[in-house]
């Protein structure tokens, strides 16, 4: 596990530089947007779904330098994400990754245009880069759109409140959460340039690991602490949100969290080198934060 954490301190390494290089300066104009956008990217997150795109082209027989701007582009994108769930319309959070979130830091018209304009950068950067640049960004708007990410937060939202349902709670699940991971490691594979098989097998691994992500958060805000965490636990709870141990119980959400770590691991045979993201399936099931 040890060589696995100098593994992900690495990678975020070269994560955070590279996004250092893309982002506007903070004392560009306009500087209060640039402020924001560059505090919400760099409040300290863990930088999973980059590190899952440098693995998975890893695993292909790539490099880091071949995965490392789609990585960038993830990075953005979630952040995005994570600024907009956390307004007052939609989750109404004051922290995250231990420090106030950006409506809270900087003010709501502020925060949604920061959402805004990580959003736009993600597509520029991919768009930028030669010969997938095109492949990379139809990827990432199919997994985040009203068919993706989107529409699992629009349906987060709707089922606040209501009786908990298998099927919807697995579709919240699978589009909100799941999505963006399954599409970080198939991204990776296109960085490597692998086949249309090699790229199936990425997929499944990253639906399965993404699902394990959300499930591991799920019980996370059941048990965890604040300081651990460094965001609001017992929200979803507060909030009557859509959860896995809503539905199933937490015995059972650990168990299918395993089952699901199983699943990925399984479907990555064949791969060239997929030892990293065997680890990295673990780490996301057995995480405390």
């Amino acid at each position: 596990m040890n060589n696995l954490q100098t593994y992900l301190k690495r990678q975020a390494d070269d994560v955070n530089r590279a996004l250092e290089a893309l982002l506007p300066a903070a004392n560009e104009r306009p500087v209060r947007l640039h402020e924001a956008m560059r505090y919400s990217v760099f409040a300290g997150g863990k930088r999973l779904r980059p590190i899952l795109c440098i693995a998975s082209c890893e695993a292909c027989g790539g490099t880091v330098e071949q995965a490392l701007r789609a990585a960038c582009a993830l990075e953005l994108l979630h952040t995005y994400t994570l600024i907009h769930d956390d307004l007052p319309a939609m989750d109404d959070d004051t922290l995250r990754r231990g420090r106030p979130t950006c409506h809270i830091a900087f003010d709501e018209a502020t925060a949604i245009l920061a959402g805004d304009a990580l959003l736009t950068l993600a597509f520029e950067v991919l768009a930028d880069i030669p010969n997938i640049g095109s492949s990379l960004a139809l990827e990432l708007a199919r997994a985040t759109g009203s068919r993706g990410v989107i529409g699992g937060q629009m349906e987060d939202i709707d089922a606040e409140g209501k009786t908990p349902d298998v099927n919807l709670v697995e579709y919240i699940h699978r589009n909100k959460t799941a999505a963006l991971i399954h599409t970080s490691c198939v991204m990776g594979g296109i960085c490597a340039e692998a086949d249309g098989q090699t790229l199936e097998k990425l997929a499944r691994y990253g639906e399965n690991a993404g699902l394990a992500f959300q499930l591991a958060d799920d019980l996370l805000d059941e048990s965890s602490t604040v300081e651990k965490l460094g965001k609001d636990i017992g929200s979803d709870k507060a909030r009557g949100k859509m959860t896995w141990p809503a539905v199933h119980g937490i015995e059972k959400t650990v168990a299918d969290a395993k089952q699901m770590e199983s699943r990925a691991v399984a479907a990555l045979k064949g791969l060239k080198d997929p030892a990293r993201l065997e680890q990295l399936a673990g780490f996301i099931v057995r995480r405390t934060s």
